[in-house]
């Protein structure tokens, strides 16, 4: 009697008819292919711009490809190149970085070309800042203004959601991303349907978008490191020691971003602000070595093909430039996303442990690292487990993640998140 009176008090939504989700099919696997194949366009320019700037111009100068003194004039110029972009750019290139995270934002159509510039210049000239969010934000703001046009009887609601779906599907090459992120923001909301009904238009897109990188990229998140058979006592204790640690000190960068941010912000100008913040990140190039450049996949895909390649202390060296150069990077206005540095961040921790502590395996200590510095950066629950999980091809992680994660978000949950308000407060 209990039992059904509960049932009664939680009614269950009602299903959506087929009907009114066919419709939805078409708009979704158009969005899903232009999204990706954006993205990919955009990753294609920047990688060649990058070989142009970091291969054959210094050789055609006859200086050392990632020297000191190249990587100095190289990132400052990268800040005084995207400081054109804000600051003259119809649409400077969109809002304040800082103040964005990977939910969908619709900017006007008059921000996109300078956004797209801003990224791509971004990603080829080296600061620690991934393509996500501006590949979002562009492609939510292409998906709502076109759709609009094209089928005006559709809620507007829902291009970004397909965009935001599909991109997420095509950066990270499988919907599952996509539909992890989208259930953990639909938590809490009334729902018109059930869940599944809702997640429709969206996985459509994702898998679209997810196929069509395959297809054409063959992209891949596994790092090759050993496979890890059962779980052990000695690796339950690893993660449970690991991803707490990589969170905390994530959590110090997020606890320093107001104060960066602020520091930039009182330079007054795009024009002193990046440039400035591009000398820093060259400085701690400098520090930490070419491996700290840039987005960060290639890099640590370089590190995990030889974990026994570098002693602790550098692995813990890369790990705290990197951390910084994510700070600094965030802060003074450079157009980029936070996971992909923060998987380098993690996955040089996890190494770490691995070199201090043999008996670590490479892949448990870069799933754990990697899943606490996510954790902390992101705030994104799922999107942690699942990037963790992809890193390392083993199913057995799974359920040293999950353990991990509960004393790595007690220590997150509550807490002041890596993104601020347009007041420079910390959002929570």
């Amino acid at each position: 009697m209990a039992q059904d009176t509960a049932e009664q008090a939680l009614p269950t939504p009602p299903s959506t008819p087929a009907r009114a989700l066919l419709p939805l099919i078409a708009p979704a696997l158009v969005v899903g292919v232009a999204c990706s194949l954006l993205f990919l366009l955009v990753s294609s320019v920047a990688e060649r711009l990058q070989h142009v700037l970091w291969d054959d111009l210094p050789d055609a100068l006859g200086i050392g490809r990632y020297s000191v003194p190249w990587m100095l004039v190289m990132l400052t110029a990268t800040g005084i190149a995207v400081g054109l972009v804000v600051w003259k750019v119809p649409g400077h290139a969109g809002p304040d970085p800082a103040t964005l995270g990977l939910d969908a934002v619709a900017l006007p159509p008059a921000a996109l070309p300078g956004l797209l510039l801003a990224a791509v210049l971004m990603l080829a000239g080296g600061p620690s800042l991934g393509p996500e969010n501006p590949i979002i934000a562009v492609n939510v703001g292409l998906a709502l203004w076109l759709g609009r046009l094209a089928m005006p009887r559709l809620p507007g609601s829902l291009w970004p959601a397909l965009a935001d779906a599909a991109t997420l599907g095509a950066l990270f090459g499988t919907p599952v991303a996509a539909a992890l992120v989208i259930s953990e923001a639909l938590a809490g909301k009334p729902l018109k349907g059930a869940l599944w009904d809702n997640l429709f238009g969206p996985l459509t897109a994702a898998g679209a978008g997810a196929m069509t990188t395959a297809l054409v990229a063959h992209p891949t998140l596994d790092l090759g490191l050993p496979p890890l058979g059962h779980p052990r006592w000695p690796d339950l204790l690893a993660v449970v020691v690991i991803a707490p640690a990589a969170a905390l000190l994530g959590m110090c960068a997020v606890y320093a971003f107001p104060f960066v941010h602020g520091a930039f912000r009182r330079l007054g100008h795009p024009m002193v602000a990046l440039p400035v913040g591009g000398l820093v990140l060259g400085l701690l190039a400098a520090l930490g070595g070419r491996l700290t450049l840039f987005k960060g996949l290639d890099q640590v895909a370089e590190l995990a093909k030889d974990p026994a390649g570098w002693s602790a202390g550098q692995y813990a060296v890369m790990a705290v430039v990197k951390l910084a150069a994510l700070l600094v990077a965030s802060s003074c206005g450079f157009r980029g996303g936070r996971i992909f540095p923060s998987v380098f961040i993690g996955a040089a921790l996890g190494l770490c442990a691995h070199a201090l502590v043999p008996a670590v395996p490479p892949s448990v200590g870069v799933a754990a690292g990697v899943l606490g510095m996510l954790l902390a950066i992101t705030r994104q629950g799922w999107i942690s487990l699942f990037t963790a999980a992809v890193l390392v091809a083993s199913t057995s992680i799974i359920t040293l993640l999950c353990v991990a994660s509960l004393p790595a978000w007690l220590m997150v949950t509550g807490r002041p998140r890596m993104q601020l308000r347009p007041d420079g407060t910390a959002l929570r």
